[in-house]
């Protein structure tokens, strides 16, 4: 009985263990070819109240739209500040199908001050090869707004960018065919040597056969087995839901300007001693008045006088060392140093070449 229990108990461990350090495929790799498409395209908001622009470029593309509407109008003659002038941006999803919709986000490019209740007139939307692929219009939601009065403004949100829900209508196909194609590259999305070899295995173990193959760090080409030419999407179902042992590196990431942190699981730092001593400094400064004496011809002033404390904290060495993460966070923390502070110990950790794992600064 013992023995079974045990038995039971390590299976867990490994089969939990597996859990843990093992990624669907479709989450850490995707088709070379299946892909989006950026699309760009100048369009004009009306029907704003008064928070148009002003400039002559709108007023310019008002009267060329009426034109090619059979109104023949001078810019110089418009006047209104109801009309916007916009870049429309969308992007085009991987196998798109015309008469499909997608969300476009439009963007001021004026000194327009709001497109809250603006209209997109109709705005084709292009490629990087010139092409129009897909139709914008519609009403733009800004999901904020902006009011004021005399001396005082209140604002939510960015009241110059807004977003038309659907408001794309995709007119042009991009042709991948898929179902035909006898090999299939997969492009990790974090290259890798031994995330690469183990999707290698993990496939071949799949479809009992050497199929697939690494050719570098971010590309595995599957060759597609006989049985499934012409059902390529039965074979990526089945290979994306595969399991696969990824391998984080050894990071720290830091971003100064928020102070945030992130250590990765298998940063490691050497025995170090680190003495890390606060300063700080308080400048106050307080205003006096001199006044000068009677029925002479002197002019009271404004003395200021300022005053300035240092006060720096006793530092003492720590010892601070971890060969797992666990390790590494509590001997930093038993130094009790703020955020800001254990980003200038760790990079101090990096110059030293006691922490071992690369330093990124964002």
């Amino acid at each position: 009985m013992k023995r079974f229990v045990f038995i039971a108990v390590l299976m867990f461990i490994l089969f939990f263990t597996t859990l843990v350090y093992a990624e669907r495929i479709k989450d850490i790799a995707f088709i070379e070819g299946y892909r989006e498409n950026q699309l760009v395209g100048y369009g004009l908001v009306v029907g704003l109240n008064g928070t148009g622009d002003k400039g002559d470029a709108t007023l310019q593309s008002v009267a060329n739209m009426l034109t090619r509407m059979g109104l023949k109008v001078n810019a110089k003659d418009i006047k209104a500040k109801d009309v916007a002038s916009v870049i429309v941006t969308a992007t085009l999803p991987p196998f798109p199908r015309a008469g499909s919709r997608i969300d476009v986000i439009v963007s001021a490019i004026g000194d327009a001050k709001n497109l809250q209740g603006g209209t997109l007139l109709m705005t084709p939307l292009k490629g990087p090869d010139g092409r129009v692929y897909a139709m914008a219009q519609g009403p733009v939601s800004i999901g904020g707004f902006q009011a004021g009065g005399a001396g005082a403004t209140t604002q939510k949100n960015h009241p110059t960018v807004g977003r038309v829900p659907n408001g794309a209508i995709i007119e042009r196909e991009v042709d991948f065919p898929l179902n035909l194609q006898k090999e299939i590259k997969l492009i990790l999305n974090s290259p890798d040597f031994t995330v690469a070899s183990n999707m290698t295995e993990e496939i071949n173990r799949a479809l009992n056969g050497e199929y697939a193959r690494a050719v570098d760090p971010s590309t595995v080409v599957l060759k597609v087995p006989d049985k499934y030419y012409g059902n390529v999407v039965g074979l990526m179902t089945l290979v994306e839901a595969i399991d696969v042992k990824t391998d984080m590196p050894a990071k720290v990431v830091i971003n100064e300007r928020t102070g945030t942190v992130v250590i990765g699981s298998n940063v490691k730092i050497s025995p170090v001693a680190i003495a890390h001593g606060g300063l700080t400094i308080e400048i106050s400064t307080q205003y006096g008045v001199s006044q000068p004496e009677a029925f002479s011809k002197g002019q009271t002033v404004v003395v200021p006088q300022t005053e300035i404390k240092a006060k720096e904290q006793e530092a003492h060495l720590v010892e601070v060392s971890g060969t797992t993460l666990g390790e590494v966070v509590r001997a930093l923390n038993a130094m009790g140093v703020a955020p800001r502070d254990l980003i200038a110990i760790l990079q101090a950790l990096k110059e030293s070449g006691a922490l071992k794992a690369d330093l990124e600064i964002l």
